[in-house]
């Protein structure tokens, strides 16, 4: 059963579970220090308090390195990173045998070509604003920009707030936390993939691998879900001087996308003072 822990066990869990080296963590005035008991380094570990979730679920700073996860075969990928796709769970209501699902497909289950050299489990293309690092892979097109990052639990987080930002995937809220059904169905619906047999794909692997119980360990232990349904209300905002459309973004929590399509923008060019119509969810 999962427990609420504090912030610097969960970052202790997270670099364990998800590394491939073995990592300690203890205190030390400020931020944790992860010990990396092979070559004994030490590097000091921030939160990102500005991340979605970060209250319940809060990330570690980058590493800064890219760290290589040799996993080998389905099984050891579960073991590996079904801790973190519970925790995402939690924080925004996404069922962990979806995100674990959707991992191993996309992924190869972390063996893929795309995977291994970016980290990227979820196949998330650069789309405008991105100013991360990022690669390029042949997919749809030949040669196109996917972000990369220096440890997987990023992407996952990514993934999550892929997922929960967009106003398209917003009906999946509705759904219940633990119908990988109706999720993996409303996935194929809402446009995230374009091959037809995407949710049988999805459910095929949930059901071998019986995924479905860690959703169920969320649901049984009787851990509240941080993500409820959303709705949206429509605001203005009025662009100052020194401000991009991703920086806009990413102040109200919607992407560079939806901001030009609400605007009717062929393009990231904005002007001081120009008033744009912005997508936002409803306190409550």
């Amino acid at each position: 059963m999962i427990r609420r822990i504090g912030y610097v066990l969960v970052v202790a869990l997270l670099l364990t579970s998800c590394g491939a080296k073995k990592r300690t963590s203890t205190h030390k005035k400020g931020a944790p220090i992860v010990r990396n008991t092979e070559n004994k380094d030490e590097r000091p570990v921030a939160v990102d308090e500005n991340a979605e979730g970060s209250d319940l679920y809060p990330m570690p700073a980058d590493p800064g390195r890219f760290e290589h996860f040799p996993i080998t075969n389905t099984e050891e990928y579960i073991k590996t990173f079904a801790e973190i796709a519970q925790y995402e769970m939690r924080a925004f209501g996404i069922p962990a045998s979806i995100t674990l699902a959707q991992g191993i497909l996309e992924s190869g289950s972390g063996r893929g070509e795309l995977t291994k050299k970016t980290n990227n489990h979820f196949g998330i293309k650069c789309h405008t604003g991105w100013q991360g690092e990022y690669d390029f892979h042949d997919d749809d097109a030949k040669g196109e920009c996917f972000r990369k990052y220096n440890h997987p639990m990023f992407s996952f987080r990514d993934h999550s707030i892929f997922l929960s930002s967009r106003s398209r995937y917003a009906f999946l809220f509705n759904y219940r936390k633990d119908d990988y059904k109706k999720w993996a169905h409303g996935l194929r619906q809402a446009g995230y993939a374009t091959d037809r047999a995407y949710p049988q794909k999805l459910i095929a692997l949930i059901e071998r691998y019986d995924l479905h119980q860690y959703d169920e360990d969320v649901v049984r232990g009787g851990l509240e879900v941080v993500r409820e349904p959303k709705s949206f209300e429509v605001l203005t905002h009025v662009v100052e001087k020194g401000e991009t459309l991703y920086a806009i973004s990413r102040k109200y929590a919607i992407s560079v996308d939806e901001i030009r399509r609400l605007n009717n923008l062929n393009d990231n060019i904005i002007s001081i003072g120009q008033v744009l119509n912005i997508r936002k969810e409803k306190s409550k």
